[in-house]
């Protein structure tokens, strides 16, 4: 059974045991996580399509810590104008084990 759910503006595909890095959710360390916008949903038998969202299905989680991203780097320069600029960006996850898909 997996599922795509969508948190942070972007789509993950998960199981039951995946851990995944979304973007940083404003959660206590032993609050559930529950993800309630849920796209698509296959049980292995049958495949469900929400429009937008499936009804009646959640998927649990839970909290295991605070990560960091790899750093990106944004260099600018214009040649032969002696103009030259560096910005690094990193950016910050929440890891989610996911526990539970459930239906109905």
């Amino acid at each position: 059974m997996y599922a795509i759910i969508k948190t942070g503006g972007k789509q993950y595909k998960v199981k039951k045991g995946d851990v995944i890095n979304v973007e940083l959710l404003d959660i206590s360390p032993d609050q559930p996580v529950e993800f309630k916008e849920i796209l698509f949903l296959n049980d292995g038998k049958e495949t469900k399509i929400g429009l937008p969202n499936v009804e009646n299905c959640i998927v649990r989680g839970e909290f295991i810590g605070e990560a960091k991203g790899p750093k990106v780097i944004a260099f600018k320069y214009k040649r032969r104008k002696n103009y030259h600029k560096t910005k690094g960006h990193r950016q910050n996850y929440t890891q989610v084990k996911i526990t539970e898909i459930a239906l109905g």
